[in-house]
């Protein structure tokens, strides 16, 4: 499906983004939701994005170029990321500067932890990318970790509390198990029409 996958640059200032010559695929969510493992999944490359247990890892927009066609971006955390106000602030701008930039996103994928509730911090998020007016996808991972009847509850938690529109393309897996993984990548797949 993605055969070849490089890592092209960490981004500290946008002033260093790479030329929009490519689609753009960007990543986002808490912290510790798994965006870096959903990168390597989908990828299929076990190392390609550095994951660690500690959040607030990433601390760039990281670019990826896949098959020279198009890039993921996996973007800073948000939420539980133990670094210093000040360095959280300059995430935020990092991040929101890219996304009012002139890049060619195709989609946002928005990716929550699926055990947990959705918080003014999730909210916030679905906001900021509906007043940008870009299109998204929202992923809830980590579903290895619920029953079939609880990942079914919190599906529906998460659609009514995030008020999401039933336009929105929702995603249930597990980077873990790589469950929910292929019906992703046919998604993306037509979304880039490759």
């Amino acid at each position: 499906m993605f055969k070849r996958a490089t890592f092209i640059k960490s981004v500290y200032k946008i002033e260093d983004l790479p030329p929009p010559e490519y689609p753009e695929i960007a990543i986002l969510g808490r912290s510790n939701a798994g965006k870096s493992s959903l990168i390597n999944v989908l990828l299929n490359q076990k190392k390609l994005a550095r994951v660690s247990s500690t959040p607030g890892f990433t601390q760039s927009l990281n670019f990826y170029l896949v098959d020279n066609k198009f890039y993921f971006v996996d973007l800073p955390g948000y939420g539980f990321a133990k670094v210093k106000k000040d360095i959280q602030k300059q995430w935020k701008v990092l991040i929101e500067r890219y996304l009012t930039s002139v890049r060619d996103f195709k989609i946002l994928l928005l990716i929550f932890d699926i055990r947990r509730k959705p918080d003014h911090l999730d909210r916030a998020l679905i906001d900021f990318v509906s007043a940008l007016k870009l299109p998204y996808a929202t992923i809830l991972n980590k579903s290895d970790l619920l029953s079939p009847k609880e990942i079914i509850q919190q599906r529906e938690l998460y659609t009514k509390e995030l008020s999401l529109p039933s336009t929105c393309e929702i995603f249930v897996i597990s980077s873990k198990e790589k469950t929910g993984i292929e019906p992703l990548k046919a998604f993306l797949k037509k979304l880039l029409i490759l």
